[in-house]
Parts: C-alpha cells; structure tokens; sequence
C-alpha cells in the first residue's frame, strides 16, 4: 500500500473536511497508483484488486462513496458484472461509475448499463481525469439532492415548486395537447387527524399519492401534495372525472371511505396563457364552492364561477374602505316576550348589511361566509359590537331604560385571547351592564374545538353577559352535550319555524324541542315569526320569545328608534 493510501486513513484534523471516497477498481499496480497519485490530494481512494474484493468494500461502504472507477478486465470477472450487480442493488444504484477502459466498442453497453463517464488507456493528462471526476460528483450530488427536494418524503409525489415547473415542461413539449388543473381536497381532515392519530392520518396521505400515481400512470400526467392534505393534478384532459376521483377514493380509502370524503376541483381544458398557479387557483376555488358539502363532491371552474370570483375579489379589495367608512350599517331586529297577552319588547339582534356605493345592498349571504373563509368575519365582528353597543347606550340615555342586544360571535372570535376584555370595554364605555349584551354563538361551534369554545364561555358568563345558542336544531349537538353546555337561552333556527308551518309541515316536532328546553329549564327564541297564527302557536307550545316579520324585519337605528318610541307610547299609562 503506497504511503498517500496511509496517509488517506488518517483521522482527520478537527474541522477540517472530510474526502469524499472514491472506490478504484483496477488490477494492473502501475495503473492503480497512477490514478491514485492523481487524485489523492482531494479525494480518499479506495483501491480494489479484483471484482470480488470490490463487492466486498461496496457491500461494505456503499453510503460512503461518491464514485467508482470501474476497469472492465478484472481477473476474477467482466467489469460489466460489476456494473450490472451495482445498478440491480438499490444500496449502490445511485454511485455513479466512470468506467477505465481502452476498449471503445464496450462505451455503448456501458452507458445503457448506467456508466456515466470514461476515462481512456492510456490516461490523459492530470487535470483532465481530475476534471471529469470532479465534474462527474458534482453531476451525481446535484441529481441526489433535487431527488431528496422534488418529492414529498410521504406521498412520493412531487413538491409543489417542482411540480409547477414540470407542469410548465409539459405545456412546452406538448402545447397543443388539452390539459386540465385538478385538485384534491379531503373534507375536514384536522378532524381525521384529531380523531384518529397522526399516523393513521399520514397513512391516509401516503395511499391517496399512491392511488394518483397509479391513476396517472397509464394516461400520463403529474402530481403534487400541496399543503397538508391538498393535492395538485396535472395531466391530459379527462371525460369522467367521477370515475377518476371513485378510483382514487376506492383505492385509498377502501374500508374507511366514510370517514374520508374528498371534493374535487376541475379547470378543465386549461387556458395555457395563464400563469400555471392561477390555474390550479382556480381549481381550489372551484373545489371549496363543494366544501362541507355530502351532496357534491366534484365542482368546475366555469364562465360563471369565473364571475363570482372576480366580484368576491372586488369584495374583499373594499373591505377595509368599506369599514373606515362605515358602508356597513347595523340593522336592528326587536324581540318580543310573547307570554303576556300583549306582546313586550325585550330586546334585539343587531344585525349587519353593506350598503356599498358602487353596487348597492350586497346580501349578508354574500359577504359573511366569503369574509369567513378569507379571514375577515372577526374585524367586521369586532365593528359591529361598537356600533351596536355606542347604539343601545344612546338609546339607554334617551329612553331612560336599555333594550338588550344580542351580537353575533364566530368561532374565529371565540380564539382570541383579549375576546371577554373587549367585550367588558366596549360595554363599561357606553353606560351598559354585562346583562344588557347577548352573544350569540351557532350550535356548529359548539362542536368544533369544543374544550376551547366551552372555555371562553365559561368565562364570558361568569363575567356576565347572556349566553344565547344559535341555529338551535340546524346542527348535530346531542341532548347530553346541550344539558352540560354554557347557554342561557336557545335560540331556535328559523329553516324549523318555516318548515312546521308551511302546507303539509309537522309542528310536533315543534312542541317536541319546546318541551326539551322546558326540561333542561332554558327558555326558547323562535326566528322568522311572519303570523299571528304562528306566534299565538308558538305560545301555546310554551315559547317565550319570538323575532320575525309579524313584528318587525331588520330595521336602521333610525327605524328602530321609531319602533321603540311607538311600542313606548303604547305600553304609557293612559292619564
């Protein structure tokens, strides 16, 4: 062994790099040191005298090398053995093997066999092996390292920067094949993984990638994992997307498909003079329009959905001039207690409309879920609480006694850590009491992040205010969980008034919830009163409070002000 190979064995000075290790495989001596004595100063060789000694240190160190220099003619067997035995192990498939050779027609079978460069006999000049060694590792470290970045480590589809700029590839040598922008969403997977472990959930991921593979495998194509559990398609343009997603879900999911539910956006046929995320965007947007949904679960990006975008854009662009400049006007609907034979105003849900100064009235169905899904429902929470608040203090000065208010609070609100400090500033600055505030919380939130929820209202009650549950029979709450929950008074969903008396309804169902909420001691506000007859009913069940048109439908400050006067007029003791 030459002195250079000893001193390669050295340990290393400390901090100082390490060689990367090159495996020479070559039985003439003279030949062997002469490379070695080209290379030492940058790299640890690794001498082999024959192919079974090379599969012993491969065997051995196969994590450890950067490169093998392959002779062909060994003593013992062909180098092509070797290189075949490298290229059918995974453990060394990805060395890559300069081979040494004189023999030109051998050059051809060894680059098909996987070789990736040659260095003649008899060797050319020093720099020139060094340069083609050293550029041969740089090529093989560059290919492992885009190969450890380009795939998702779970699914083994691609990453999203790779994905969009294989996507563009594919437009580039195929720009006139239809293609369309896909994406997969999984319904409420937070819940999957809370319910039933991370590792449950990751195996969900991992066979959801691998049944897009497949699907993709026969028609071509190209996938991606987005974020947590949303995934990106890209491929020719399909006929039935129901039979593409099935497959995908049948796949996947097979014995646990009622628990994963998966929407599927589709842009189809592509405009490819879009930047590809807008495409994919567009997909999304298509996708989140089935959210929650058991009906659908596949939804195109069409002319009209195209439309709903740009003017929910121009929406969400207005939002904060719309707030600076109090576009938005909170309406205020009166409650009556109707136990009395005369009906007594006792109170009001303030409610929120956008007068905008383009296009108008904008409905609340328009704006508040739009404004949920974007982030926003919180600060317009936030302006309508003052308004409602500043309002109800004015008319408590005027009148001489106050009308209780209840505002909307969203489980978005219910996560903020100040909610009861806001909530007890903005009541103490107008003259109010705890009491005089009602927040209304939907029964949905209830469910969701239930300890939390629980929690902050616990607190808001303690600190006083009125605890009132919303859309009362529109969820999914058991009667055990709404006998232990923080409410002070249900609020019923008004789709139930509506349905039980309209032609061929069942109002047993009615008498039904009264007498629940008789037994667990809450009273009952029916939503969308709009008769005599319904109200008079709805007394005699055992309802106490009703809001709806037969009184009143949402009224401007200054409408409700009227109504206060009038009903105060009214109830004055004639002299």
């Amino acid at each position: 062994m030459t002195d250079a190979i000893r001193e390669s064995e050295l340990p290393a000075e400390p901090g100082a790099l390490r060689k990367r290790k090159i495996l020479i495989v070559e039985d003439e001596f003279v030949n062997r040191e002469i490379l070695i004595a080209m290379l030492v100063s940058e790299y640890e060789m690794i001498p082999a005298e024959s192919g079974a000694e090379a599969e012993k240190i491969l065997s051995r160190q196969c994590a450890e090398l950067s490169l093998v220099l392959l002779d062909l003619n060994l003593p013992d067997r062909h180098g092509l053995d070797i290189l075949r035995g490298m290229k059918a192990d995974p453990c060394t498939a990805k060395i890559p093997v300069i081979i040494l050779t004189s023999d030109k027609e051998a050059e051809v079978e060894c680059l098909n066999l996987g070789a990736i460069d040659f260095i003649p006999k008899p060797y050319p000049i020093q720099k020139v092996v060094q340069a083609r060694v050293r550029r041969t590792i740089e090529l093989s470290e560059d290919r492992d390292l885009i190969r450890n970045t380009e795939r998702d480590h779970l699914t083994g589809l691609y990453t999203q920067e790779y994905f969009y700029r294989y996507a563009a590839q594919y437009d580039t040598f195929n720009p006139d094949v239809p293609t369309d922008a896909l994406v997969l969403d999984i319904n409420r997977f937070q819940m999957v993984n809370e319910r039933f472990g991370k590792q449950y959930a990751d195996g969900v991921l991992a066979r959801i990638g691998q049944a897009i593979a497949a699907a993709l495998g026969a028609g071509g194509g190209i996938a991606c994992r987005r974020s947590a559990d949303v995934f990106l398609v890209y491929c020719p343009h399909l006929t039935d997307w129901r039979a593409f997603l099935d497959g995908i879900v049948d796949a996947a999911c097979g014995a646990d498909r009622g628990r994963i539910r998966i929407r599927l956006g589709v842009c189809s046929e592509t405009d490819k003079s879009l930047e590809m995320q807008t495409r994919f965007d567009r997909a999304k947007y298509a996708a989140d329009t089935v959210r929650g949904s058991f009906k659908d679960c596949i939804a195109f990006y069409d002319k009209t959905l195209h439309e709903k975008e740009v003017f929910d854009e121009r929406l969400l662009d207005g939002f904060r001039a719309a707030i600076d400049g109090k576009q938005f006007k909170v309406y205020f609907q009166p409650k009556y207690d109707i136990r009395p034979e005369k009906p007594v105003l006792c109170g009001a849900e303030a409610l929120v409309r956008w007068i905008h100064p383009e296009l108008g009235f904008i409905s609340p169905g328009v704006f508040i879920p739009l404004f949920e899904n974007n982030g926003l429902i919180g600060t317009l929470d936030r302006y309508v609480w003052r308004e409602a608040v500043r309002q109800v203090g004015e008319w408590k000065k005027q009148y001489g006694r106050c009308v209780p208010v209840s505002v909307n609070v969203s489980r978005i609100d219910m996560l903020e850590p100040d909610l009861v400090d806001t909530l007890k500033e903005l009541v103490k600055g107008c003259g109010l009491e705890y009491g005089d505030l009602h927040l209304e919380i939907t029964e949905s939130a209830y469910t969701e992040d239930a300890k939390q929820i629980v929690s902050t209202v616990n607190s808001m009650r303690d600190t006083g205010f009125v605890i009132e549950m919303d859309d009362f029979g529109s969820g999914y709450s058991s009667l055990n969980m709404i006998s232990t929950l923080p409410i002070d008074v249900l609020k019923l969903d008004m789709m139930i008034i509506r349905n039980a008396f309209r032609e061929n309804g069942n109002v047993k169902i009615l008498k039904v919830i009264f007498e629940i909420a008789e037994t667990l001691e809450v009273p009952m506000i029916a939503e969308g009163v709009e008769t005599e007859e319904q109200m008079k009913a709805l007394r005699d069940m055992g309802c106490e409070m009703v809001q709806g048109y037969y009184f009143a439908p949402p009224l401007p400050a200054e409408g409700f002000e009227k109504h206060i006067g009038d009903w105060l007029s009214e109830t004055k003791p004639h002299a």
